[in-house]
């Protein structure tokens, strides 16, 4: 027998893909709080995508792939007047709602957006309302849809609390591709053997590096890169539907699996087991379209910013300012030098907190071209030093604080400095629920009236404000509430 031969013996499904299968088909979630984060969730997510859809560079890549193309019973995009087939279709609503970076966060050792997942949940569940319709079927109702979002979210999450893609170059979107696997291929009704086949076919696709997301390569991918995951996951998981073949340790087999290949030999390390932890804690954006780890350094800052008007002082005044952070923050967002697009701006918390100290405010359009041409940003942001306190980096990562502090002294040119600002937990944290819902729900009425009629608004409010109309309603009409 050759040294090189492999055991032809075909194994037992890998545990993780057996764990996430029977999440998906037999858990029941029964936390009031998950279902109350998910409809806010549901709600900020479909706004984020509503306001991105003002940005050219976002609109031109949505729509059918063949111009023209509209599908009987497809899945609506919200916000537009496209019908597309349900992987188009998740494409588009994964993209529209990441563009602008502004909806929900997780961040552990390995950080992403879970709501992301909504793409291919919404289109899959709308096609298949659309479908059932059509057959004289009863339809899906909402309440599945957001029971889809807090598996999704779960999966997403707890994988990611111990495992950290980006340490090996990947981009956190293959989490979204496994766990919009998983709830998708239950959606269409797949048995426990065809969703581990789904899945195993999600963890062999080939999985996107981080290039896009860092300098000196940062671009618009990363804003539609969860779109194509998720729509990736639809794609599998109805391939998995036709009966096609899966591969049961895609994770574990010696030198060709996920792990051997992609993740230096490491198996994955769970912290707990799936129920609704995610959804749970998830972390919003309330009110800074930035990346979350310089969320609460823009607080800082805006304080700052305050407390220099108040003294009769301007970043003129500024020679120069410490940002104490944590490790995560200087991995991710701490950049020096050119900035090229958009993109690499809201990755720069040195550009977000210069934006918030100079103009009080910091909004999506502060990181387009015009904006950023204003040269004041740039001198100010090269003022601008990040160092790591091993503090904030352990209350970032203990399970029971999920901190993301950051600390700003701004010193004078005079000799003088402002006593520092810290805030270790931003507005959207499970700590500041009570604060953070009501402007919440706010964004999401500024961002349907970006796009909707008076009368629109008011019927897209009453059904998603209300928890027991929007549960029981079937979910093509709920789409159709944000047809234009």
């Amino acid at each position: 027998m050759s040294a090189h031969a492999c055991p032809a013996a075909r194994p037992a499904p890998d545990q993780v893909l057996c764990d996430i299968a029977d999440y998906v088909i037999g858990y029941e979630i029964d936390s009031e709080l998950a279902y109350e984060t998910a409809r806010h969730c549901l709600i900020d997510t479909l706004g984020c995508g509503l306001q991105a859809l003002a940005y050219p560079a976002c609109a031109k890549l949505l729509g059918p792939i063949v111009p023209g193309t509209v599908v009987p019973h497809g899945a609506r995009v919200p916000g537009t007047q496209f019908q597309l087939d349900p992987v188009q279709a998740a494409f588009n609503i994964g993209t529209m709602v990441r563009w602008l970076d502004f909806n929900d966060t997780w961040l552990a050792a390995e950080w992403g957006h879970p709501s992301d997942n909504l793409g291919g949940i919404l289109a899959t569940a709308d096609w298949l309302s659309r479908n059932a319709v059509a057959a004289g079927k009863q339809p899906l109702a909402m309440r599945q849809v957001l029971t889809a979002m807090i598996k999704a979210h779960e999966i997403q999450g707890c994988i990611a609390l111990e495992n950290a893609f980006n340490a090996v170059g990947l981009d956190h979107v293959v989490l979204v591709k496994v766990a919009s696997t998983a709830v998708v291929a239950h959606m269409l009704g797949l048995d426990r053997d065809e969703i581990i086949a789904a899945l195993s076919l999600a963890w062999v696709d080939g999985q996107s590096l981080r290039t896009y997301r860092h300098a000196p390569n940062t671009g618009s991918r990363k804003s539609w890169a969860a779109g194509d995951a998720t729509s990736r996951a639809v794609r599998l998981a109805l391939m998995a539907a036709k009966g096609e073949m899966g591969y049961p340790s895609a994770l574990t087999a010696r030198t060709w699996g996920f792990y051997d290949v992609l993740f230096k030999g490491r198996p994955f390390v769970f912290q707990r087991p799936y129920g609704s932890y995610v959804m749970e804690n998830v972390l919003f954006k309330v009110s800074y379209p930035a990346e979350f780890h310089g969320q609460t350094a823009v607080e800082c800052a805006m304080q700052l910013h305050e407390r220099l008007r108040a003294a009769g002082r301007s970043a003129q005044d500024i020679a120069r300012i410490t940002l104490r952070t944590h490790q995560a923050c200087l991995r991710i967002i701490d950049k020096t030098g050119p900035l090229h697009n958009p993109a690499d701006r809201d990755h720069c918390v040195q550009y977000m907190v210069a934006v918030a100290l100079l103009f009080g405010r910091l909004t999506a359009a502060d990181y387009e071209d015009e904006a950023a041409s204003d040269p004041r940003i740039d001198a100010l942001r090269g003022k601008i030093e990040c160092v790591e306190d091993p503090a904030f980096t352990r209350s970032y990562h203990d399970p029971d604080r999920r901190a993301i502090p950051n600390g700003l002294t701004v010193h004078l040119r005079d000799g003088s400095q402002l006593p520092e600002v810290v805030c270790e937990y931003p507005l959207g944290h499970k700590r500041r629920r009570a604060e953070g819902l009501p402007l919440l729900q706010a964004k999401f009425r500024a961002n349907l009236a970006r796009r909707f009629a008076q009368r629109q608004q008011q019927r897209i409010l009453q059904a998603s404000l209300d928890a027991r109309v929007l549960e029981a309603m079937p979910v093509h009409e709920y789409v159709d509430l944000y047809v234009v």
